[in-house]
């Protein structure tokens, strides 16, 4: 088996090497003259060797005008611009971007460059036309609406109690029949991607899926990417090896990924994945191996894979920030969690739930004065559930009885509502209060504004002009809780 890997690695250099086999020729040709990606090898001098057929619609010129070019040539001709071929001339390293063609098209290009003895010899490139990526999204996207129509008419007898989520209350349809789309595919280890705005849910709904899964007994690893500083990435996610790097703990360390083993890896934020990182995970979800810092043995692992983000991804695709291939690998199933702002009627159910907690937390039962729900219901929540949920915590805290909001109550007023009023004439504060409890008011205030929008403690101190720690004593000193932060 070596021997036939040993060889077949031969074949391939000694054709892209261009040197004469007439039957590894022709299937080289074969391949490149039926590629759907747009194919080009070109020469260590740029000279362009084999283009696929696709590249004429593309670029503008024919094969064989493209064939009788460079890459340098093309450049300067605004046939495309820049090259990625000419990128990985100069870096000797795998390239990739976004082109812009003589066309008005633009594609993402990549590239890899091909060593023969230490020495460059060959760039193979290939790239896509984004229009064709737009087209297969429409595509997808009324497929998507077909197959939720079908669950609709399908699915109404089903959607009972089995769909209340442990962490989520569900009673809106949109989220019902999220919910049985999640539960009907829990079964298979394909890749679901969360989409939606930040505190809407996504982890609860993640976790949700790994308990209706095979993996249900196996370990939950849930990453935020986004608070991982990305010095310390690598080492977090593939783990190391005893005095792999300076300040490595003495036993060696699992990385993320090998401790997501036999279980479900919940990736947050994964749209901040250093370029460098979505290569290597790539790569694990390809082979399913990995190797730690400071090792050489390939380690076997097996999870299933759950990613979420607030971006758009297919954007960061276009502006270079996120790699093409890795995209359409988590791309399988794609769900968008709608903000709570469109789905009210889980307002109550998500405040009941909430408010068990609390009484549960702080082993004390207090209740909602009826006319909370007003404000509860006719808020647009820009923080979603995570903001309803601090909301809730603030006023079930600033309640000195068991109603919450209680008219006439001292606490009433000390509910999440601003404290210092600001208007034309500047700060006003309330009756018997001092400088430094409405200083401490604001500043609790504005933590908490920050806790629904920022990804971290970190962006956290960045955006107030302290540090980290600081901003933990200070959340902690107002006893603010910001999930899913770190």
């Amino acid at each position: 088996m070596d021997d036939a890997l040993t060889n077949r690695d031969t074949i391939l250099h000694r054709l892209i090497a261009g040197m004469p086999m007439d039957i590894d020729a022709a299937i080289l040709r074969t391949v490149v003259d039926t590629a759907h990606d747009h194919l080009f090898i070109a020469a260590a001098d740029g000279r362009i060797l084999h283009v696929s057929p696709g590249c004429a619609a593309v670029y503008g010129l024919s094969r064989e005008e493209l064939r009788a070019s460079t890459v340098h040539d093309l450049v300067a001709q605004g046939v495309l611009r820049p090259s990625v071929t000419e990128e990985v001339l100069r870096t000797r390293r795998p390239a990739q971007l976004m082109q812009q063609t003589g066309t008005g098209r633009r594609v993402i290009a990549e590239a890899y460059p091909v060593f023969v003895d230490g020495e460059l010899v060959r760039v193979v490139s290939r790239s896509m036309d984004l229009t064709d990526v737009q087209l297969l999204q429409d595509e997808y996207t009324l497929l998507q609406q077909r197959f939720s129509e079908h669950l609709k008419r399908g699915a109404e007898a089903s959607l009972g109690d089995e769909l209340s989520l442990d962490s989520l209350q569900v009673r809106s349809d949109v989220m019902r029949e999220i919910a049985l789309l999640l539960k009907r595919v829990a079964p298979s280890d394909a890749t679901v991607l969360m989409l939606g705005e930040s505190g809407v849910g996504k982890t609860a709904f993640a976790r949700q899926l790994h308990r209706w899964s095979r993996r249900g007994k196996g370990p939950f690893i849930d990453v935020n990417c986004a608070a991982i500083p990305e010095s310390l990435f690598e080492s977090e996610m593939f783990g190391y090896q005893p005095g792999a790097f300076s300040g490595a703990a003495r036993q060696g360390k699992a990385g993320v990924l090998e401790m997501a083993d036999g279980g479900t890896l919940f990736l947050d934020e994964v749209a901040e994945l250093p370029l460098v990182m979505q290569t290597k995970l790539l790569k694990v979800i390809q082979d399913g191996y990995l190797t730690r810092l400071g090792d050489t043995q390939p380690r076997r692992v097996d999870f299933r894979l759950v990613v979420a983000t607030n971006q758009n991804l297919a954007h960061r695709v276009e502006s270079g920030e996120f790699r093409l291939d890795l995209y359409y690998r988590l791309n399988v199933i794609p769900v968008t969690l709608p903000p709570l702002r469109e789905r009210r009627e889980d307002i109550p159910a998500l405040v009941e739930l909430q408010l068990d907690r609390l009484n549960q937390r702080y082993d004390q039962t207090k209740v909602l004065h009826p006319s909370l729900w007003a404000e509860l219901m006719g808020r647009d929540w820009p923080g979603n559930v995570r903001e309803l949920e601090n909301w809730l915590e603030r006023a079930w805290l600033a309640a000195p009885g068991g109603v919450i909001g209680a008219p006439g109550e001292e606490g009433h007023a000390a509910l999440p509502t601003p404290r210092v009023n600001v208007d034309g004439d500047g700060a006003v504060l309330s009756e018997g209060q001092t400088l430094r409890q409405a200083m401490d008011d604001y500043e609790a205030r504005i933590l908490a504004s920050l806790c629904m929008t920022a990804r971290s403690t970190y962006e956290m101190a960045v955006r107030l002009g302290i540090s980290q720690p600081s901003v933990v004593r200070k959340l902690r000193k107002h006893g603010l809780r910001c999930e899913g932060r770190s």
